[in-house]
């Protein structure tokens, strides 16, 4: 698929069908992911896929665990007519988790500094990038996919269920499967009214 069309069309696919996804095309996707770059090369990214019905079942339950507080905060901020369709997308993810065919979790090696705000910037760019990548290679199969950290919320249980060790960290888990809907055009903000030069605030190419 052109990256033009896959960046342009990409949206989050929370309503998946439970059909099988090979393991060629997960790790094609994977593959593909891990062509992103990391600071200082040092390829730090890590993938634990999720087939097995009981891991499954337990990420949904930390899932519908989180989305419950989740769902009040989001409605006390949320506004427009999308709010209700996200609301209802998310809320049928976790009414159907353990039908999601395959999930992704992106994971991070290496201990966090102890002082968040010295570091999240760095660290975390070493992650995300991987997971826009491999999001984009899901788009060019035809698979659903989003990005959803809500499952993870609960670190200790997570790093039980996925039996991770204590220098990896568990940074996204991305659900994969054939989607029930449909990919986009998607609907985006003016470049012009989000684009600032030189100070925030001058938007010379769109509203100021």
């Amino acid at each position: 698929m052109d990256l033009v069309e896959a960046i342009s069309t990409q949206r989050a696919i929370r309503r998946l069908r439970p059909d099988p996804v090979d393991d060629a095309v997960v790790l094609r996707i994977i593959e593909l992911a891990l062509k992103a770059p990391t600071g200082g090369n040092a390829q730090g990214c890590e993938f634990i896929v999720v087939r097995s019905a009981a891991v499954k079942s337990a990420l949904g339950a930390q899932n519908r665990r989180a989305w419950a507080v989740a769902r009040r905060l989001y409605r006390l901020r949320a506004r427009g007519a999308d709010a209700g369709k996200i609301i209802d997308a998310v809320s049928w993810q976790a009414d159907h988790w353990d039908e999601i065919p395959v999930l992704v979790v992106a994971c991070l090696r290496g201990v966090p500094w102890p002082v968040p705000w010295l570091y999240r910037a760095s660290r975390y760019g070493s992650v995300y990038p991987a997971v826009q990548n491999l999001l984009l290679a899901a788009r060019a199969e035809g698979l659903g996919a989003t990005l959803t950290t809500l499952p993870l919320w609960n670190r200790r249980a997570v790093r039980r269920i996925l039996r991770v060790p204590r220098d990896v960290e568990p940074v996204a888990c991305i659900p994969l499967g054939w989607p029930l809907g449909r990919y986009g055009p998607t609907t985006r903000k003016p470049v012009g009214s989000v684009t600032h030069l030189d100070a925030y605030g001058n938007r010379p190419w769109g509203q100021s």
